[in-house]
């Protein structure tokens, strides 16, 4: 996508802007790690037009007004306080259309979803923003396929996030798929943070969640994720905490915001990701040692979550590390 150059990430502040989320996208793309022996960006942070820029309890100094995103590889709109009772200017929207149309990649993190709503960028497209919005959001842009339980969605080079923090694990996926899982798990370590969040914003939904008792399944999480070639049932790892198969499936659901087979794919897929990038292993062993049996197991599952092939998915990640 880019040549070789450094990836262009422009950051779009609206005032006022959200401090964190604003943050989030200066701390993954605006600090320089070269001497870390990992790739740059070409950061930028802007305005509508240059000048100051309220943020909470100050103002930022900003350099650069809308042009700066006519060469963004990457343009981000974080979080800013009037996204939901206020309105986007036309020359704001007419600049994120712009963007998308040359094919650069458009992102939001939490609230900053409405200002791509209002550029029509989530007509026909999956979304998602902060579970306190997202009725609001598809009030306000009926077309929008709006997936309220999800920390992220990328859908035809427009990535949205949930709140806040979800904008670091939105923010991690677009490097892992620029860069490669090596690059964004040495950013995450860096900002000791996991690279990969399982589950989905459902987690953290203020609403009743099933009564249990007893310790947290995270043991288990933990033991789970060393022994991902094990063959397990739902009833084995139910057994394994001393709970009914229903009682367990409930309680994972709480703390993970998603199924046990789901989780363990995603995990089996994210091992397999690293070894196909870090190893020599051939295709059929990595499918072994990560727990999907053979090759063809393998590949129709990684082709959902990661849309491209191990064998292309290893041409591409590897040749780049």
């Amino acid at each position: 996508m880019t040549s070789g150059r450094l990836v262009d990430v422009a950051v779009l502040a609206l005032e006022p802007v959200a401090p964190f989320e604003l943050g989030v996208l200066c701390e993954v793309f605006g600090i320089d790690r070269t001497a870390d022996g990992l790739p740059g960006y070409d950061f930028a942070v802007c305005g509508r037009t240059p000048g100051r820029v309220r943020a909470a309890a100050f103002e930022l100094v900003l350099e650069h007004g809308l042009d700066r995103l006519a060469r963004a590889d990457l343009v981000a709109v974080p979080a800013w306080g009037e996204a939901i009772h206020g309105s986007v200017a036309d020359d704001v929207t007419d600049a994120l259309r712009a963007a998308h149309d040359r094919g650069a990649m458009v992102m939001s993190v939490c609230s900053g979803t409405f200002a791509l709503g209002a550029a029509g960028l989530l007509d026909n497209r999956r979304c998602t923003t902060h579970w306190r919005y997202t009725d609001e959001l598809l009030r306000r842009h009926p077309l929008a396929r709006v997936e309220p339980d999800v920390l992220y969605v990328e859908d035809d080079r427009v990535f949205t996030s949930a709140g806040t923090a979800a904008g670091i694990d939105l923010c991690l996926h677009i490097v892992r798929e620029l860069q490669g899982s090596a690059v964004a798990n040495a950013i995450a370590r860096r900002m000791v943070v996991p690279p990969h969040r399982d589950g989905g914003q459902a987690q953290y939904i203020d609403r009743p969640l099933p009564v249990t008792e007893g310790a947290t399944l995270q043991d288990l999480l933990a033991w789970l994720s060393e022994h991902l070639d094990a063959e397990l049932t739902v009833e084995q790892l139910a057994a394994q905490v001393h709970l009914s198969p229903r009682t367990f499936a409930r309680r994972f659901r709480a703390e993970t915001g998603t199924t046990p087979h789901h989780w363990l794919t995603g995990q089996r897929v994210l091992r397999a990701q690293h070894l196909l990038e870090e190893s020599d292993e051939p295709v059929e062993r990595i499918a072994q040692l990560v727990g999907f049996g053979n090759a063809a197991t393998m590949r129709h599952h990684f082709t959902r979550w990661r849309g491209t092939t191990p064998a292309a998915f290893r041409r591409t990640f590897r040749a780049a590390s």
